[in-house]
């Protein structure tokens, strides 16, 4: 017989996009409510009471002054980068050569990319990440590893081999054709396969002769419900580098308009310094962007508008940026929304935050149908938050006023400490 589980406690649930109307009447917290898990799914929400009633086979699981999330959907990371997280660097180009470029060689190693695969995936467990969407380096390998191992855990990630063909080092660079041919080859192994999804992975246009950016515009075109992910606008310097290498482009996104990769399902990472040229086109294709705020600062990209380009209607993400961005946790990731916001002259509602980093990342990775929310019929990611989780924290938690109040501390403060419980497909996890 079907083990059924029953989860109980205050409830995070959208009923619109934050932004979009009031927060207070767009995300609401259900006390004493509870969610019934059957064969990996949500299959009943209601209140405590009536499930346990109605379910007494059920093994009833009751997290009192603890709130029950969505699993945190990570919308722009690069597992390969774990070992590497938190190294003093310059700025972007300075870092990616003196750090990620002789990291990324060392996953040519089958052995070595399925350790990081798994170190990768237990640390983001930890922090309450359920789902993430990742580059991988230009070897198979290290796609194979990962998809592998989240496999293994029943877990729902998005990831792609990452194509460079030029502005990089020898053993991280492939050819026009071997990308389209490598990646075609990953994409029909592993698309669709169980939880797991593959994305066109171009790391950036400066790495990317023009031949590669055509041949993996006709890869996407033959293969359209797969997402495409890269990298956008990310700092000056960066812009200045493809307007040499792209000498008769308008913008940075005509780098990929051109050649077939600005469409729906592309995912653009950064996007800090956009003309408003590029703002009107990736409105007009429904494309996403993703903020990834612990990356921006530090490594002193700059500052997010996240107010204005929702404003705009841009479809947007969370993101930690491992290993550009300093934490594993999205709590933390929060937090420096939060903090960046506060920079750019606006501010965020706590239900805002955790918006985007579910059912906004959810989203912008086309995947509002399977994750993101606490709705019946979606697959049973949860993340469960322990509200008082350090002294500190729990003094707060103690003087608050109202449900936002006593949540927005764990948001600004957290780290794996508040992360209680997590179940992925529907299987409570063991956290280390």
């Amino acid at each position: 017989m079907t083990q059924k589980h029953i989860l109980s406690g205050d409830l995070l649930v959208f009923h619109d996009d934050p932004f979009e109307v009031p927060p207070e009447d767009a995300v609401q917290i259900q006390s004493d409510a509870a969610l019934l898990i059957e064969n990996g799914k949500i299959t009943a929400r209601d209140s405590r009471d009536t499930l346990i009633a109605a379910h007494p086979e059920a093994a009833h699981h009751p997290h009192p002054n603890r709130l029950i999330c969505p699993g945190f959907i990570d919308a722009h990371v690069h597992y390969p980068q774990t070992a590497m997280i938190a190294s003093w660097g310059k700025r972007l180009i300075d870092w990616l050569n003196t750090y990620t470029f002789p990291e990324e060689m060392r996953f040519d190693h089958p052995a070595y990319a399925a350790e990081i695969s798994a170190r990768y995936l237990d640390l983001t467990a930890a922090h309450g990440t359920t789902t993430m969407a990742s580059f991988c380096t230009i070897h198979p390998t290290s796609v194979e590893a990962l998809f592998t191992e989240a496999a293994k855990r029943g877990q729902r990630i998005v990831a792609g081999k990452t194509c460079m063909d030029r502005n990089a080092p020898e053993g991280l660079r492939d050819t026009a054709q071997t990308s389209y041919d490598e990646s075609k080859a990953l994409l029909e192994k592993w698309h669709g396969v169980g939880r797991l999804s593959y994305a066109i992975t171009p790391r950036f246009s400066p790495t990317s002769t023009p031949e590669q950016l055509e041949a993996l515009g006709v890869l996407w075109a033959e293969n359209p419900d797969c997402l495409m992910q890269t990298h956008l606008s990310e700092q000056v310097d960066e812009i200045a580098w493809v307007k040499d290498l792209f000498p008769n482009a308008r913008d940075y996104l005509d780098t990929y308009e051109a050649f077939g990769l600005l469409r729906e399902r592309g995912v653009y990472g950064h996007a800090i310094h956009l003309e408003p040229r590029e703002i009107d086109r990736l409105k007009d294709v429904d494309a996403a962007l993703v903020h990834c705020p612990t990356s921006n600062t530090f490594i002193g990209s700059g500052l997010f508008d996240m107010a204005g380009l929702k404003a705009r209607g841009v479809s947007t993400g969370l993101a930690t940026d491992t290993g550009g961005g300093s934490s594993f946790s999205m709590l933390r990731t929060m937090a420096a929304a939060y903090e960046v916001a506060q920079l750019n002259g606006s501010v965020l509602h706590a239900g805002q935050l955790l918006w985007l980093a579910t059912a906004g990342s959810a989203k912008s990775l086309h995947l509002s149908d399977k994750i993101g929310t606490l709705e019946v019929g979606m697959e049973a990611d949860i993340a469960i938050l322990d509200l008082a989780s350090t002294a500190a924290i729990a003094q707060r938690y103690n003087n608050a006023a109202h449900h936002w109040d006593r949540i927005f501390p764990t948001l600004m403060m957290g780290d794996d400490r508040a992360i209680a419980e997590v179940w992925i497909g529907g299987a409570k996890q063991t956290l280390s």
